[in-house]
Order: C-alpha cells, then structure tokens, then sequence
C-alpha cells in the first residue's frame, strides 16, 4: 500500500506535466492559427472597402430604373383606367 501511496502521485504529476505541456503547444498552434485568419479578414475588408464604389453605383442605376419603371408603369395604368372608365361610362348611360 505504501509504494501506491508514494508512486501514484509520481505518476499524476507526470500526467498534468504532459497535460499541460501539450496544451501549451495547442494554445501556441491556435495563437498562430488566429493571426494568419485576421490577416485574412483585414485582406478581406480592405478588398470590400474598395468595391463600395461599385455596391453605390449599382444601388444608384437600380434606384433609378425603379423610379423609371414606376411612373412608366402608372402612366400606362392611368390610360389603361381612363379607357375602362368611358367605356363603362358610356354603357350606364
């Protein structure tokens, strides 16, 4: 029983060195790991930054051809109305 007592804590202290030791390697890979990812997204930002030119001149054309289509489209509907108005105008009567 005395030789359990005194070489178990051997062995436990041994395992947490090694325990500990590769979590410091893992801690060390996963620092590396996160620096390489933000040069990515700063790469990734700055690319995106240089293309809101291009993201407000495309939102600028689609407002316009909305605005366009639009009043086309109700000029188009208010004749399409007033032919349908007189000629149920003229059926009442």
């Amino acid at each position: 029983m005395e030789f359990l007592n005194e070489f178990l804590p051997i062995i436990i202290y041994i395992l947490l060195i090694v325990l500990i030791t590769i979590a410091i390697v893992i801690a060390i890979k996963l620092s590396k790991t996160l620096d390489k990812v933000d040069s990515i997204v700063d790469d990734v930002d700055s690319k995106m930054k240089s293309l809101d030119p291009v993201f407000t001149l495309v939102e600028g054309v689609t407002g316009k051809a909305t605005l366009i289509s639009d009043r086309f489209l109700g000029f188009v509907l208010s004749i399409v109305n007033k032919l349908f108005k007189n000629k149920k105008g003229n059926k009442e009567e």
